[in-house]
């Protein structure tokens, strides 16, 4: 999975939850899909547009109610599916998984598999504010998923993040060879 496509995909609270739900073999239905990620109905609804917007999620021609539609992978969505199920299987934990709906902690593990300065991530994440990756660093170190670390080999002393703990196995179920 590309950062592009990641950064994306996880702009939207449920959506990684989602594509794990429809790689499992969840009822691409809103009713079974809702039910599973016990999610907002209105939040829900974004994320699932959101994935077809994306074209990871197309509708079903023949199969649903024209107002209870049934949704079903594209071939992209299904390698989404496959790294969203791998993402979502390392953290199992509902209180956990909370800090993985938000919209920079994933796309942070991803680029921090080696220490990495804060300039060097924000270059990596394209359209991430200051305020947003200091935020997301903040947290992640917090839950014990990323180390910072002060490297005072140069003259400046700077610090560096690298994914840890949860943060390096989510790293590592992207695979995006960062």
């Amino acid at each position: 999975m590309d950062i592009r496509l990641l950064v994306n995909l996880t702009s939207k609270a449920w959506c990684l939850n989602i594509l794990a739900l429809l790689h499992a073999g969840v009822p691409g239905r809103q009713a079974p899909l809702l039910a599973a990620t016990s999610a907002s109905r209105t939040s829900f609804t974004s994320s699932l547009q959101h994935l077809v917007h994306l074209g990871l999620l197309e509708r079903n021609p023949g199969h649903g109610h024209p107002l209870r539609p049934e949704f079903r992978l594209t071939a992209r969505g299904i390698a989404a599916a496959e790294a969203a199920s791998r993402i979502v299987s390392v953290i199992p934990d509902e209180n956990d998984f909370a800090l993985l709906r938000r919209s920079w902690s994933v796309p942070v593990l991803a680029v921090t598999a080696t220490p990495q300065r804060f300039s060097v991530i924000k270059s990596g994440l394209m359209t991430i504010t200051d305020r947003a990756l200091s935020m997301s660093l903040g947290m992640l170190e917090d839950k014990a998923w990323l180390k910072r670390a002060v490297d005072t080999s140069q003259r400046t002393p700077f610090p560096t993040y690298q994914a840890v703990n949860a943060g390096k196995r989510i790293n590592k179920a992207i695979g995006l060879g960062v």
